[in-house]
């Protein structure tokens, strides 16, 4: 995966010294219309910081109480995939103002660990395979340098609101249904004879705290809300390259 977005970037970076001014431009015209659709295909992969909150003072089951420092963590960054639809209206020569919906499936992989070794088995370890399943509707403003050839380079930034689809009562953690990302990358323009490609790599991070806080006092088996109560915040990360069909 890692090797995939660094041949991508790469290539985006490069190919404008290529690029020819003898070369055929396919689909001259395409880049005047005032406003045009297309279709986006990708791959992500997906990360969570998240706030620990300390030691916490927990009530056995003999009645004692106990404090406890319990560490939460997702300890991989898990792949997913995304598709959607785009429109894309032309604001002037370099710029362009891009709607493009799409849903993002994927999960994420979260560890839990009691620090004590004396801990209690119910209190040691747990660990979460969170799904997520997102409803995005990315707004982006996207600038072009002039077009070289069948290339054309490009950078991008914007926000995109999402809406969480996934979720269970019995998860341990649980996201809220909405949040909001900021979005910014770049991407390369690659002009054929019947359709424009674009890749772009983006990369969008989380500006809410997505976690349901409220979700740990709701569980029904009280061994899992120490696990549910280590966490305060959580703010969600993504990579992304997406191949758009224009």
């Amino acid at each position: 995966m890692k090797s995939l977005f660094s041949f991508i970037l790469a290539s985006l970076f490069c190919v404008g010294a290529f690029a020819q001014d003898r070369t055929v431009q396919n689909r001259p015209y395409t880049d005047l219309r005032p406003f045009h659709f297309g279709i986006l295909v990708g791959t992500h992969i997906q990360d969570m910081e998240l706030l620990n909150v300390g030691p916490q003072t927990i009530t056995l089951d003999d009645g004692s109480t106990q404090s406890y420092t319990i560490t939460t963590d997702q300890d991989t960054w898990d792949n997913g995939f995304n598709v959607g639809v785009l429109g894309e209206a032309r604001l002037n020569d370099y710029f362009a103002f891009r709607i493009a919906p799409a849903l993002y499936f994927g999960s994420r992989h979260i560890a839990f660990r009691n620090n004590d070794p004396q801990a209690p088995d119910s209190l040691r370890s747990r660990t979460q395979n969170l799904k997520t399943i997102y409803i995005s509707c990315s707004a982006d403003i996207i600038y072009a340098s002039k077009r070289a050839g069948n290339h054309r380079p490009y950078i991008m930034a914007g926000l995109s609101p999402v809406i969480n689809l996934s979720g269970k009562n019995d998860d341990i953690l649980k996201l809220k249904r909405y949040d909001v990302y900021f979005e910014t990358g770049l991407g390369c323009d690659f002009y054929m004879p019947f359709f424009k490609l674009r890749p772009e790599l983006k990369f969008m991070f989380g500006l809410t705290n997505s976690l349901d806080t409220n979700h740990a006092a709701r569980l029904r088996d009280a061994t899992m809300r120490p696990f549910a109560n280590s966490v305060s915040q959580a703010h969600s990360k993504m990579i992304v390259l997406t191949f758009y069909f224009e």
